[in-house]
């Protein structure tokens, strides 16, 4: 089988600054999304569902609970060769530097990477929302005779400055590239994206990010220690002496660079038809848990997805993801709200033991709108949390506004009757 010579490589990303506050204590990899899963796991499970099955994670902030969540989920048979392992930044012989790019994070992992026997690598990012079957796009590459091939997605005019664009020939082949254009240098680089796309005004060939290498060339390629970017720097060097062929994808794709994009593609998988669709016989993998199911008391529910093991008595929940063993109150209304749940339960034992004046989850007679709740929150009874526009940009201790989004971070105590918006 070929996928036994392909070696799955997944970028962590640097330190997240976008996604702030969520990263704050963890990776970006290791963010919760869908109430129930990390980010990590969206690569991770299409390398798994495409057979492809050694992987390593490169991180370098906060890995720690992206460790913990990757070594209680993915355990393969003792006798298979399959693994996912995450390497940190670390000092060697040849570097005592942190990784200074997307390709320099490979350069100063390859000497465990060249401990398997591979023919390709493939490169992704851990930050991405997407089903693909990479086995179309491996085949296609071998059959093309490539060096390299790149995973592209036609986007408009609005969004394509913020990737690399790249033009190709009639047989696919990238003949240029660009990473993050001018507005102006946009009308040289439309490309022929079928008429589908057209139609929708996605006009230019985006770089998703998304690379598979011959094994020799990117040993080759990671010789030169002057080049710390994949985007800025290998491609468009690259492509002039190595023939790198395009990928079309034209599915669902989201690249979950901010609070905004992350807020989106969670709400949106509470649509009747979800472009994100996680109820397909190809499963999204996480950590196996044993909880209850969910119970409700009294709640109105409208298009919200709910984690297991949740007790709710709110009186509507409506556009909500609700993520595992989260409490809500009585006569609570919680609208467009990710809600990330909780690590653990709280006993009534312990709450009278330890004096707790509020628990993890939502109170009673509580308004959340337009909100992301991160792990391990206590809102009092009486809060009222109105997100949106009107709110200006602000950090406080325990909450953070970001472009109408409010943000409670994580293990924060949101007092009775607070007002925010």
């Amino acid at each position: 089988m070929v996928n036994d010579k392909v070696l799955g490589i997944i970028l962590g990303g640097g330190q997240g600054s976008r996604l702030y506050p969520l990263t704050k204590d963890r990776s970006k990899p290791a963010v919760p999304i869908a109430g129930k899963y990390r980010l990590v796991d969206i690569p991770i499970s299409n390398c798994i569902n495409s057979d492809i099955k050694r992987m390593y994670v490169l991180t370098q902030f906060n890995s720690a609970s992206l460790n913990k969540h990757i070594t209680n989920t993915y355990h393969f048979s003792f006798f298979s060769s399959a693994f996912v392992d995450v390497l940190a930044a670390e000092q060697t012989i040849n570097s005592d530097q942190w990784f200074q790019g997307t390709a320099d994070a490979v350069r100063q992992s390859m000497h465990h990477f060249l401990q398997n026997d591979f023919e390709y690598a493939l490169i992704l990012s851990g930050d991405q929302l997407y089903q693909m079957d990479f086995n179309d796009m491996i085949n296609k590459h071998r059959e093309s005779g490539a060096e390299i091939s790149i995973a592209t997605y036609p986007v408009n005019a609005k969004d394509a400055t913020s990737f690399g664009l790249l033009k190709t020939n009639d047989e696919d082949v990238i003949t240029s590239f660009i990473e993050k254009p001018g507005e102006e240098l946009l009308p040289n680089w439309t490309s022929d994206v079928g008429e589908n796309m057209k139609a929708q005004g996605r006009d230019y060939l985006a770089s998703m990010g998304i690379y598979i290498f011959n094994r020799e060339l990117l040993i080759k390629l990671m010789d030169n220690p002057d080049t710390n970017d994949f985007g800025k720097e290998i491609i468009p060097q690259a492509i002039e002496n190595h023939k790198t062929l395009s990928y079309q994808y034209e599915g669902y794709w989201e690249d979950i660079g901010n609070i905004d994009s992350f807020f989106e593609a969670n709400l949106g998988l509470t649509d009747d038809v979800p472009e994100f669709n996680l109820y397909d016989a190809k499963s999204v993998y996480t950590r196996a848990r044993v909880l209850p199911t969910s119970k409700f008391a009294g709640s109105i529910l409208n298009k919200a997805v709910i984690g297991d093991g949740c007790i709710i008595h709110a009186e509507k929940i409506e556009r909500c993801v609700i993520g595992i063993r989260s409490r809500i109150g009585k006569n609570s209304l919680i609208s467009n709200t990710y809600m990330m749940g909780n690590d653990y339960y709280e006993t009534l034992e312990e709450v009278a033991k330890n004096k707790i004046d509020i628990m993890m989850g939502i109170g009673d007679r509580c308004y959340i709108h337009n909100c992301i709740i991160d792990k391990n929150c206590r809102i009092g009874d009486d809060v009222r949390i109105n997100g949106g526009t009107h709110i200006e940009n602000v950090e406080t201790d325990t909450y953070m506004v970001k472009d109408g989004i409010v943000v409670i971070k994580k293990d924060a105590t949101i007092p009775k009757g607070t007002i925010i918006g």
